[in-house]
């Protein structure tokens, strides 16, 4: 049987409290970094005026069948626009868009990288690049993508939201991720995932990985 800090006997079986508690946050964030957060988000969901690169409301998910026919049928219009005039910006992100939420990962390459050749100063197309280059599998060009959107806007918060999962999940990088979502709290210290985890919360998981977590203490015989 042990002793408390005061000299009592601590009953046998017991643990202290407090390294119970470092041992249920160590715990936690062993399931939270084992894949609770995976996903990369696209930074081009319907969103309020004046809040682009804001982090989206939910997790994306595929589009209902009946919706994906129809974003299917926009597509040939979209290409003839782009083939009439191969120098409009907006026809290459609205296909870009199309063959994103349709599932066409390469060819929604394609178009995202037209439409940056012509205008490279957009934040979220180069985001939603990156979401596409990950998708791909390559993972390097997902962050140079996530980076020059943080070049061009050093707050959008999806950008760097990405950045910090392909950072910890791709590369095994955590403390790149770390560096990551803690400049994503600068920007909006009440982020939260699109999955409701404020990104707080993801932060402190972090910081309680393994090879970094309290060993619970044992019982006392």
């Amino acid at each position: 049987m042990g002793t408390r800090s005061d000299g009592t006997d601590i009953p046998k079986g017991y643990v202290r409290r407090q390294v119970m508690v470092g041992w249920m946050c160590a715990t936690l964030a062993v399931g939270f970094l084992g894949g609770t957060v995976f996903g990369v988000y696209k930074s081009t969901p319907a969103k309020p005026p004046g809040h682009a690169g804001g982090m989206p409301p939910a997790a994306p998910q595929g589009p209902p069948s009946s919706k994906a026919a129809d974003l299917r049928k926009q597509i040939p219009e979209v290409e003839k626009r782009t083939a009439q005039n191969p120098e409009d910006v907006e026809a290459w992100i609205k296909l870009g868009h199309l063959y994103f939420d349709t599932q066409q990962v390469k060819k929604a390459i394609g178009a995202y990288e037209k439409a940056l050749a012509l205008n490279p100063k957009n934040a979220d197309v180069w985001t939603d690049l990156g979401v596409m280059y990950r998708r791909d599998g390559r993972t390097d060009k997902a962050l140079e993508a996530f980076d020059a959107a943080i070049r061009i806007d050093p707050k959008h918060e999806i950008a760097w939201f990405n950045r910090g999962i392909v950072l910890l999940h791709d590369k095994n990088d955590r403390a790149g991720a770390l560096k990551a979502w803690q400049a994503l709290l600068k920007v909006n210290p009440f982020a939260m995932a699109p999955n409701g985890h404020s990104i707080d919360q993801m932060v402190q998981a972090l910081k309680q990985a393994p090879g970094q977590m309290p060993q619970p203490m044992k019982p006392q015989p």
